[in-house]
């Protein structure tokens, strides 16, 4: 039941920016809006989307395990520490790949100092991943 409806959510989302692109593209004042339009669609996107998991995460956590509903939980903890780390690191190696990028550029000789950056920021996935497999070690 719940998967129809987050389906057709989404269907009707899409069709609906779509529809917004096509008829607002054709005027620069309307592109304006439609950039603001897509910033408020993909919020209430991500809400949506956000919704749906709350309320299916007792069904997830029931399914992880039958005989233990705490080691489900622990299930969704260890992936949350996992996801979230991996989408840290992957916003802080674009900042700081892309400012290490430009000055390498500038100065070659810097190169071995932009590394160590990249590395540290790098660092924040193993993290996480250390953190669930200790979740996961305790269950």
């Amino acid at each position: 039941m719940y998967i129809i409806l987050f389906i057709a959510m989404a269907i009707s989302l899409i069709t609906l920016t779509t529809g917004f692109v096509i008829y607002f593209m054709k005027d620069e004042v309307r592109a304006k809006r439609f950039k603001k339009l897509s910033k408020y669609s993909t919020a209430v996107y991500a809400g949506l989307i956000a919704v749906f998991l709350f309320f299916m995460i007792p069904s997830f956590a029931g399914a992880a395990s039958a005989t233990d509903s705490s080691s489900g939980l622990g299930f969704i903890a260890a992936a949350l520490a996992t996801g979230l780390a991996t989408l840290g690191a992957g916003y802080a190696v674009g900042a700081v790949g892309s400012s290490a990028l430009g000055a390498v550029s500038e100065d070659p000789n810097v190169l071995g100092k932009t590394l160590i950056f990249v590395g540290l920021a790098e660092g924040i996935a193993i993290y996480g991943l250390i953190v669930s497999i200790m979740i996961l070690g305790r269950l």
